[in-house]
């Protein structure tokens, strides 16, 4: 079993022998393309956003993840 990663695109190849399993081969097949983020890849060209779009979006993921950490970081800090 050997896999690859070419500079010029993304190939993923799985050598198979004989007595090596189907589930076993699409297991490999399934950890190799989310390593490699051809899922995620994927799902970000799956229809076009403006540039302006992306933007706030990423920075109200930012906010929201701000709010998160402070609303959990403010609990154990505080001293009786």
């Amino acid at each position: 079993m050997a896999y690859e990663k070419k500079d010029s695109g993304e190939n993923i190849r799985i050598d198979i022998t004989d007595g090596f399993a189907v589930e076993r081969a699409l297991k490999k097949f399934k950890r190799l393309c989310d390593a490699f983020g051809i899922v995620k890849e994927y799902r970000a060209r799956e229809f076009y956003q403006k540039p302006s779009v992306k933007k706030m979006e990423k920075l109200e993921a930012a906010e929201k993840r701000r709010k998160k950490t402070a609303k959990f970081g403010s609990k154990g800090s505080k001293k009786i």
